[in-house]
């Protein structure tokens, strides 16, 4: 039986494989969108083992295109799009300027997600027709089934979070001749039906695969999925009537959340993510490294490693360099692509002790803004004076050099290349940048242990309240993070918290354990505070230096972010609600916008 390790750079075949993928799917006029042809046939590729399984590696491919820093091309990610950082090029058409600015509407937003996510669920369903007598033995075509389910749900979820409810086509292949049901599903189906393709691959696939087949999702993967689909489920924005979905009608009310509430939803979800938690799998990674000399803490070194126990699912690469081209500073041959950190992000990350810098408590000097704080910060977000690598020659890194960012100090600095006197450190190898001919075994950590950690600790907290075991899963993470124990070994936590004071802390510690990990854009809108975090101005740091006088740090207005009840979800592009007048656009949209 020939085996094809996915992690290898796609040959010849797999990029003839993603034509036959697209070869058959539906006509201009059909709303689940395809591209045309090949030479190979289907018979062709569901009868070749390498073929096959090459068809299956490209459906991976897509993976973490949500996730990119670089979804918008110049114009960063979801981070630009969001509160969390600043759009690098404002005056460039891009969905992360629309959403930025308020402009965005169902004409301009990115068809990515619409796009992507149904091809890829119809090469899902291409390979399942043909998993039975796939040239594979029966494990393999099990176990390959139950992967290409899961990708399946992936898909589906990556939709259900822009759009909330949408049209689920089962196990159905369309043609350019069929009448394609448009109709939007409710939420809850989709929910529902994501949450059993997740159960039914977890009940094929091991915890976690192995060897040539690292990376590949497994059982973990599929129960990481269910709990993070639970959460959202579970959160205000959905789990019945609030400000945004009050004044909507049927069909369209069912579709963008449940009708009426139910506490039972958190506990759903706090179950799914102590199952993961659970497997006794997957950890927080707790070791240090040591990178061309420099000790790393685990916080860091977690993201420069390809295999590890705290990745649960992640999009495979090798010999990369992606991140450090569009987030590191012009010196050091970034290309500006990447969203610039905020103010308020940065302000975000407590003081070594645990505390919030505004705690009378805490320690915090604002003359000397960094110093002290959760070590989470420098692992994140580089400010002026952080010491990264430099390369002169492309070969050899020089370790531990000032970044120059203050006030007319060169290319790197504020208003020169950043617009907040901020880049982001998050997933860099310390050793490595984008002007270097050396790339790193790095991957994009989809979904990590840490994440588990925090939909546990959400879920519990508002169905339980504060109880001691979400204690310990924030004290995990801080504890993993270099926080301090301090005396009564809380790591910077009040004893006694209200759900309330709790709900502050989950909320606060997701913001900066999982800053641009493609989780806070969805989490202010999932927790319907959107209306107070993007409708609002935000700021960026100015450092002055003069010789002999200490230096000055003043904060300064960046830009004023506006944002509409609408925005709340993606708008579903225009050209593809115009092809059906049964596929409902969402609420508050309209050609215009507005």
């Amino acid at each position: 039986m020939e085996r094809y390790d996915h992690t290898k750079p796609l040959t010849k075949l797999c990029l003839a494989a993603i034509a036959v993928m697209l070869a058959a799917a539906c006509s201009r006029s059909s709303f689940l969108e395809g591209t045309n042809t090949t030479n190979l046939n289907e018979q062709t590729v569901f009868s070749d083992s390498t073929y096959a399984m090459s068809f299956l590696n490209n459906i991976y491919s897509d993976v973490g295109f949500s996730f990119s820093p670089t979804r918008f091309s110049d114009n960063g990610g979801l981070d630009a799009a969001s509160s969390e950082a600043d759009v690098p090029r404002v005056g460039v058409a891009a969905t992360s300027v629309g959403f930025a600015t308020g402009s965005v509407t169902p004409a301009t937003v990115t068809d990515d997600a619409w796009k992507t996510c149904y091809k890829q669920i119809r090469a899902v369903n291409q390979y399942l027709k043909h998993a039975p007598t796939l040239p594979f033995d029966s494990y393999l075509q099990k176990r390959t089934a139950a992967e290409a389910r899961f990708l399946r749900a992936w898909y589906y979820f990556i939709l259900l979070k822009h759009y909330g409810g949408v049209p689920l086509a089962g196990d159905t292949i369309y043609t350019d001749k069929d009448d394609i049901a448009a109709n939007r599903n409710s939420f809850e189906e989709c929910v529902n039906y994501i949450v059993a393709e997740c159960d039914a691959a977890a009940a094929v696939l091991p915890v976690r695969q192995q060897g040539i087949d690292y990376g590949r999702a497994g059982a973990g993967a599929c129960l990481a999925l269910k709990s993070r689909v639970l959460l959202y489920a579970a959160s205000p924005l959905f789990n019945g009537a609030n400000t945004f979905n009050t004044s909507l009608a049927d069909p369209l009310r069912t579709v963008v959340g449940y009708r009426t509430a139910d506490a039972n939803r958190w506990k759903l979800a706090a179950d799914a993510a102590k199952t993961v938690l659970s497997l006794g799998t997957y950890q927080l990674h707790t070791t240090a490294s040591t990178v061309s000399g420099l000790t790393v803490p685990p916080f860091r070194t977690v993201f420069t490693l390809r295999v590890n126990n705290e990745y649960i699912f992640a999009k495979m690469q090798k010999d990369a360099k992606e991140f450090e081209t569009c987030w590191m500073p012009p010196t050091r041959g970034g290309d500006g692509k990447g969203a610039f950190p905020y103010q308020e992000l940065v302000d975000a990350f407590p003081m070594k002790n645990g505390k919030m810098i505004n705690s009378p408590s805490s320690g915090y000097n604002p003359d000397r803004p960094y110093d002290n704080r959760d070590p989470r910060l420098e692992g994140t977000i580089m400010h002026d004076s952080s010491l990264i690598v430099l390369y002169t020659d492309g070969i050899q890194p020089i370790m531990g050099q000032a970044l120059k960012l203050y006030v007319d100090a060169g290319a790197d600095a504020v208003f020169k290349r950043t617009t907040t006197g901020y880049y982001v450190n998050k997933m860099l190898k310390p050793d490595i940048a984008g002007n270097c001919i050396h790339g790193t075994e790095r991957c994009w950590p989809l979904i990590r242990f840490a994440e588990m950690l925090l939909n546990f600790a959400e879920a519990e907290n508002e169905f339980n309240g504060p109880t001691q075991e979400v204690y310990t899963a924030i004290t995990e993470l801080r504890k993993r993070a270099g926080i301090e124990a301090g005396d009564d070994n809380l790591y910077g936590l009040a004893a006694g918290m209200s759900k309330d004071e709790m709900r502050t802390v989950i909320r606060n510690e997701r913001r900066i354990e999982l800053a641009f990990e493609e989780q806070w854009f969805w989490d202010v809108r999932r927790w319907l505070i959107a209306g107070s975090t993007e409708n609002t101005q935000l700021h960026g740091m100015k450092v002055t230096r003069r010789a002999n006088v200490p230096a000055v740090f003043e904060t300064f207005d960046v830009r004023k972010r506006n944002f509409r009840n609408a925005m709340y979800l993606f708008p579903i592009p225009q050209a593809e609600v115009a092809k059906s007048s049964r596929l409902l656009q969402n609420p508050y949209w309209s050609s215009s916008g507005q």
